[in-house]
């Protein structure tokens, strides 16, 4: 129930009371002619609360009875990509329905109602006005009465709710239909993206104990650059010429970090610096990556159909791969056996590639690496892993979400080689956090002044940086 319903609620329950206190007879009947006695009797758990929790039935059956129309096309939409004569056609059957309800209503609330009609016909309900937002970078739906959203890293209630869970189903329905995926109890969870880019993840009973949920991570609608990354602190100017002079050298990277730490952002950056004479092959489960180069082939994984048949994971996919004469391949994230024939893709020439993955710390990010290689089902030794990962792998850039909110790359690691059965590791840059004070992070980015052994790469690949890159402590946060 939304905030709108609520007040108008209360005015008209104050406008009836105010009728009975001057004498004027009241009627009893709803508008239909009904005596009210169902709409009561569902009222009743919430009347307790105050007139402010109880809907506005009248406004809510107006709308519903015009989305209705529209949807069956006895609106006679002219075309959904023409917003103004969409929202011309809504505004008349708004009227019409405003006068047989017999409901009268201010113009700004008309407007709203409005509003609420186009967004549900023409974009993704309630959460519609959040996804217009260009400050929210998440939106969490936990049932059809709970909203939240993300702005500069920290979470907040949206003052918006979904009327009930069968609301919900129907947006996540609209969702994931045109990308020919399903959601249902026999198949409750779904990945899905919009048209934007933005990805999406929704869950259904009986998985989702409390009604269907849905996180959808929205991304900008002007790609982040470099520039921006060091505005914003995640990188220092240092660190920037230090990981584009990678990317052009064409290092293997892994890019590890927590859930909403910026993985993706980072790797869309990164990407941009790639030549645009190179064939890249990118593997995602929902396609999020956003690459401006010309030549460029991104694949998606499939799910099963209702047979259990059809399937196509990022391992099938990242093997075709291989056939299609990439120079770099990027997987948007290894959760499993891929990240076996990414090394191997990473050690037979195909330099330059990327991937990201779930991790703590750049040292964790190995574990989580040799784990999912053994997940592919091959009876490998350890320590031929390990010597896959030590020769394939060149750089660890670990990205982590602060206390304050802000992204930071906390650590840019290299990997140095295989001393008995330990991969060793030597940091070149790292982020120090000094203070927290409750509203900010202070700290500085430091480099530990180390020449890292990846530079061969760089000077043979043209790649000459200034030797304050590596010379000095850094620069305050």
């Amino acid at each position: 129930m939304g905030l709108l319903s609520r007040m108008m609620e209360y005015a008209n329950s104050m406008d009836i009371e105010a009728e009975k206190n001057s004498g004027a007879e009241v009627s009893t009947l709803e508008p239909d002619g009904s005596d009210g006695a169902e709409e009561r009797a569902w009222l009743a758990p919430v009347e307790a609360a105050g007139p402010a929790q109880v809907p506005f039935l009248p406004m809510r059956r107006v709308r519903e009875r015009v989305q209705a129309e529209l949807l069956k096309g006895t609106g006679g939409i002219p075309n959904p990509d023409d917003v103004d004569a969409t929202r011309e056609q809504i505004s008349s059957l708004l009227h019409e329905a405003l006068i047989e309800e017999n409901v009268q209503a201010a113009a700004v609330d008309v407007a709203r109602l409005t509003d609420a009609i186009a967004n549900e016909i023409l974009g993704y309900g309630p959460i519609q006005p959040l996804l217009d937002d260009d400050t929210v970078t998440e939106v969490m739906v936990n049932g059809h009465e709970h909203v939240f959203v993300e702005r500069f890293g920290k979470l907040e209630r949206a003052p918006v709710a979904f009327d009930d869970n069968h609301h919900v189903m129907r947006i996540i329905d609209k969702i994931v239909s045109p990308l020919g995926r399903r959601v249902d109890e026999a198949s409750p969870m779904v990945d899905a993206r919009l048209p934007d880019g933005s990805r999406v993840n929704a869950v259904i009973p009986p998985v989702s104990i409390f009604g269907p949920s849905m996180t959808i991570r929205r991304f900008p609608a002007q790609p982040f650059t470099m520039d921006d990354m060091i505005k914003t602190g995640t990188v220092n100017g240092e660190m920037a010429e230090f990981l584009i002079g990678a990317i052009r050298s064409k290092l293997n990277i892994i890019i590890s970090g927590g859930t909403g730490t910026g993985k993706t952002t980072l790797l869309n950056v990164l990407s941009s610096f790639i030549g645009p004479d190179e064939r890249i092959v990118t593997i995602e489960d929902a396609a999020e990556l956003r690459l401006q180069q010309p030549d460029i082939v991104s694949l998606e994984a499939r799910p099963a159909n209702m047979d259990g048949r059809g399937e196509i994971t990022i391992r099938e996919l990242l093997r075709n791969a291989l056939r299609m004469r990439p120079d770099r391949i990027i997987v948007g994230e290894a959760r499993s056996g891929e990240a076996l024939d990414m090394l191997q893709a990473m050690n037979t020439g195909h330099d330059g590639s990327i991937t990201t993955v779930h991790a703590n710390n750049p040292r964790e990010a190995l574990n989580r690496v040799e784990t999912m290689v053994l997940m592919a089902g091959m009876d490998l030794p350890v320590r031929a892993i390990r010597s896959q990962v030590a020769e394939g792998i060149h750089l660890i850039v670990h990205v982590s979400r602060l206390m304050d909110g802000t992204r930071k790359v906390v650590a840019i690691t290299e990997i140095q080689g295989l001393e008995g059965d330990t991969i060793t590791l030597e940091e070149i840059f790292r982020f120090d956090q000094v203070s927290f004070d409750g509203t900010r992070v202070h700290g500085q980015f430091a480099v530990t002044g180390i020449r890292p052994k990846c530079y061969d790469a760089f000077e043979r690949a043209g790649q000459y940086l200034n030797p304050r890159v590596f010379g000095h402590a850094g620069i305050l946060s």
